[in-house]
């Protein structure tokens, strides 16, 4: 998916990365910087690097790229359940288990399931 933008006066002379963050809040700026760096990322029409410093008015064309998203499927893990009904559940996590989905933890983590009916 391409992107374009023109970089606004609050962001002139800010590095190129962080202008991105904010035109771009979607995305993370791990991910905008792997862009950058892979050349996805022009500046008035040339490749740049993370700490480019921008101007105001300076067009800005990003080639997103589709994120897969791996790990999504149920694993078996060991909880301890110490209440459960229809609308509740009480677990006694234990330490070192990730809780939400993130970028660096594909796999191992409590995440809630989609809401279902009982």
């Amino acid at each position: 998916m391409q992107h374009e933008a023109r970089i606004p006066e609050d962001l002139a002379g800010r590095r190129l990365d962080q202008a991105l963050a904010q035109l771009f809040p979607d995305y993370s700026r791990s991910r905008l910087k792997d862009w950058i760096l892979a050349g996805r990322v022009q500046l008035d029409g040339a490749a740049v690097v993370p700490r480019t410093p921008v101007a105001a008015g300076q067009r800005v064309t990003l080639q997103a790229a589709a994120e897969t998203r791996a790990g999504d499927e149920p694993q078996a893990i060991e909880l301890a359940v110490v209440y459960e009904d229809a609308h509740l559940a009480v677990i006694n996590k234990p330490a070192g288990l990730v809780v939400h989905p993130g970028a660096g933890q594909p796999a191992g983590r409590l995440r809630r399931a989609p809401h279902t009916r009982r």
